[in-house]
């Protein structure tokens, strides 16, 4: 699996100063945690899901969940995990086949909704397990989520190696006065188990819905204030620089067109400077799609420190994927900074000549950045999201 692999190769030249790495579902655990970018949801009653992967539908998908929890009903499950083992089992078969091949697969997850679940699932699909990357665990609390973690690691010892991913979005993780002590409760669990926790997931819909909070179209998660100030905490437990994980960013919920309130939050310069007529053209698509939401949130989410984002639907996977690719310049800074670490020197300047560049405290942020630059690649100087955007005709092709 590589991204934009649905792009030509004279596409990816004129795009790409560094291109993105292929990655497998046996690569190394903190390349796998960058790989999972746009992280398409779904429900496990969804029709043709084997389809969908065969036909390579959606080309450009890296990752999928398939949901046995909030999207379907309490009286789907029963059929939504025998859905399930169906389709598995034809994706199954077609690798058997050779008409599909692993490496076109995205990396699967399973949301699970409790342990007892989870174990049962796993003796029904029996030998397809070796499909799955891990399983996602929603509404994740220390208590219950050390006893599904435990099993999981029971599992592995079998012989399999799945991951998973805790979602933060209880009760006591978004109201204030229980916050930090279940975030510490969470984090010491999860330090336990570090080699299996690929990815730290933020559940902001859940979050909101405590409140009665639905935010709009043109309103990102950073707008509402009590998520704000959850999502700041998070960051501060999970990403630091002695013991990180790699967190995601919060679901974008639209992706259908209505009259709008507020002005458009794509600044026009760069479309019609890059593309003239036809960039401005390609930014009333996005702004009717509004993909300019989307992409305010996404710029918000990499600011504070997340990389990759939960989607559910596939207009939203390009543009999360092209807004993390790593800029010629902050690849430039990083490289300078981690050659520069050998203690003959504090600071430099930077390459661009805009900034200065202090070893010691963006070391850090250039090890992440380079990490980021092997799975999600570098543009080439002066390129950004707008060039990936328009390659193909995207807007026009996933209408």
């Amino acid at each position: 699996m590589k991204l934009f692999s649905d792009l030509n190769e004279k596409q990816m030249e004129r795009l790409f100063f560094k291109l993105p790495e292929e990655v497998f579902s046996t690569s190394e655990k903190e390349v796998l945690s960058y790989a999972l970018a746009s992280t398409l949801y779904m429900p496990a009653t969804r029709p043709n899901i084997f389809h969908d992967l065969l036909t390579k539908k959606h080309s450009a998908l890296t990752s999928m969940v398939i949901c046995l929890e909030d999207s379907i009903g309490d009286h789907e499950v029963d059929v939504a995990e025998r859905k399930l083992v169906e389709e598995l089992t034809s994706i199954y078969q077609a690798l058997e086949d050779k008409v599909l091949y692993k490496n076109e697969l995205p990396l699967i997850f399973i949301r699970i909704r409790s342990v007892s679940q989870f174990l049962n699932l796993m003796d029904l699909l029996g030998e397809k397990i070796s499909l799955l990357t891990g399983i996602v665990i929603p509404k994740f609390e220390a208590a219950v989520g050390e006893i599904i973690l435990k099993e999981l690691e029971k599992y592995n010892m079998l012989g399999h190696s799945l991951y998973a991913m805790p979602i933060l979005e209880t009760k006591k993780i978004i109201e204030k006065e229980t916050r930090m002590d279940e975030l510490l409760s969470i984090k010491k669990v999860l330090d336990d188990y570090k080699h299996l926790i690929l990815n730290v997931r933020i559940g902001a819909t859940d979050f909101c819905g405590l409140y009665g909070i639905r935010r709009n179209a043109e309103t990102t998660v950073y707008d509402v204030a009590i998520i704000r100030d959850c999502i700041s905490d998070i960051v501060n437990v999970f990403t630091r620089a002695e013991s990180s994980y790699v967190v995601s960013g919060p679901v974008w919920e639209y992706f259908t067109t209505r009259e709008r309130m507020l002005i458009p939050q794509l600044r026009e310069t760069p479309f019609r400077k890059r593309y003239g007529k036809a960039g401005m053209n390609m930014r009333t698509q996005l702004i009717d799609k509004h993909m300019d939401g989307l992409i305010r949130e996404v710029i918000m989410d990499i600011t504070n420190g997340l990389t990759g984002k939960t989607i559910i639907h596939p207009t939203h996977i390009k543009p999360v994927q092209a807004l993390n690719i790593v800029s010629y310049e902050e690849y430039l800074d990083a490289c300078n900074i981690i050659e520069s670490n050998n203690g003959e020197i504090g600071v430099i300047k930077s390459s661009f000549s805009n900034k200065m560049n202090e070893i010691k405290p963006h070391l850090y942020w250039a090890q992440k950045i380079i990490l980021k630059s092997k799975v999600y690649g570098v543009f080439h100087e002066g390129f950004t999201y707008i060039d990936l955007l328009k390659q193909e005709n995207f807007i026009t092709n996933h209408s």
